[in-house]
């Protein structure tokens, strides 16, 4: 028999994390070798166990999943990461996909898409959510509808730093505490982009400044 699936297990609810493992671990293919509570411990156990899989939550104490999948998609690559959340919110999708994500699963999958997914991202194949699919192909339609300007105004590098922050799932109080800023202030800047970019939300913003190549994940 192959050896089982290796996954480190993120989410900071011990009762999440709880049923997850035991929806993994009833699979004879899949073992659970680490669990964390937050993002940074997410990182270091992955380093530790050096895991097939990294099942994260968005949303977690400190370092996020957004940041977390930064960092682990940097230091090893060869991990496969699953994200598990209860956040279909556009700009946590793009950013987390742009991050390095190979699935995006909504914590309403039951637990045999849960599996499934673990074993797609396994085998190097995505492993997305029906409705994050929808997301996907309606900007790809959109971006190429005839008649859609391919040049916009530049964005100051305030505005620049406002949007990068936004395209990894910040709220406009996180973004204006980062930056040292009042929400209103913030509230401001991304008005401005709006205007630049001729977009009417936060999603359309972020998906123009992924098209133009202003966010750019390192």
């Amino acid at each position: 028999m192959s050896q089982p699936i290796r996954v480190v297990l993120a989410d900071d609810h011990a009762v999440v994390r709880k049923g997850i493992r035991e929806f993994l671990e009833a699979e004879e293919d899949i073992a659970v070798v680490a669990e964390a509570g937050d993002g940074a411990e997410a990182v270091a156990l992955v380093a530790g166990h050096l895991p097939d899989v990294a099942v994260l939550d968005i949303q977690m104490p400190g370092v996020t999943g957004i940041e977390a999948t930064r960092r682990i998609r940097a230091e090893h690559p060869s991990v496969r990461i699953l994200v598990l959340t209860a956040y279909d919110d556009d700009p946590y999708v793009f950013a987390l996909l742009q991050a390095g994500a190979h699935g995006y699963l909504l914590k309403t999958a039951d637990s045999s898409q849960l599996v499934e997914a673990v074993r797609a991202v396994h085998r190097g194949e995505p492993a997305l959510d029906a409705s994050i699919t929808r997301k996907m192909v309606k900007e790809l339609v959109r971006a190429r509808l005839p008649g859609a300007p391919s040049a916009v105004e530049a964005l100051t590098e305030r505005e620049l730093e406002v949007l990068r922050l936004a395209a990894r799932g910040l709220t406009n109080k996180a973004i204006a505490h980062s930056l040292n800023l009042s929400d209103r202030t913030v509230q401001g800047h991304l008005a401005n982009v709006y205007g630049k970019l001729k977009v009417g939300s936060r999603t359309e913003a972020v998906t123009e400044g992924l098209r133009q190549g202003w966010i750019v994940i390192e």
